[in-house]
C-alpha cells in the first residue's frame, strides 16, 4: 500500500508554537528514511519513497507494509521527527532548517492541516 500527502505544511503556525518556512528540509529530506507508527521507533511500518518541499510543505509518498496497511487511512495525521540546526525566534520560533529523522503516521499530528491525502 502507498500513501501520500505532508508532513509539514509552511508558514502554519502548529500547536507548540512553530512555524516551519520553505527550504527547512532542503538539506535533509531524502527518500528511504523510515515511517514509523506513532514516533515509535520499535513500529517501523515502511519508508519513504519520495519526499520533497513545494509551496505548500513537505510532501511525501510512501510504502506501508503489508502487515500495517489495516492501520492507515486516508485522512489521518502525519507528522516528523527532526533535529533543529537553524531557527529565529519572533512570535513563533521559525525552523528554517532542520535535519529530518523520520516521518509517522499519527493520532494527533502537532500542525493539524499535515495529513494523509491519498491512499493506493
Amino acid at each position: 500500500m502507498k500513501i501520500a500527502g505532508y508532513a509539514a505544511i509552511f508558514d502554519h503556525p502548529d500547536r507548540g508554537g512553530d512555524i516551519i518556512r520553505k527550504g527547512a528540509f532542503k538539506r535533509s529530506a531524502k527518500a528511504g528514511i523510515p515511517l514509523l507508527w506513532q514516533h515509535d521507533q520499535a513500529q517501523r511500518i515502511g519508508y519513504v519513497e519520495s519526499i520533497a518541499e513545494d509551496e505548500r510543505g513537505l510532501r511525501v509518498i510512501a510504502e506501508i507494509d503489508d502487515t500495517a496497511a489495516n492501520k492507515v487511512a486516508k485522512g489521518q495525521g502525519l507528522s516528523f521527527g527532526y533535529r533543529v540546526q537553524g531557527m529565529k525566534r519572533q512570535e513563533y520560533r521559525e525552523l528554517i532548517d532542520l535535519d529530518l529523522i523520520e516521518v509517522s503516521i499519527v493520532t494527533h499530528p502537532m500542525q493539524p492541516l499535515a495529513r494523509v491525502l491519498a491512499t493506493e
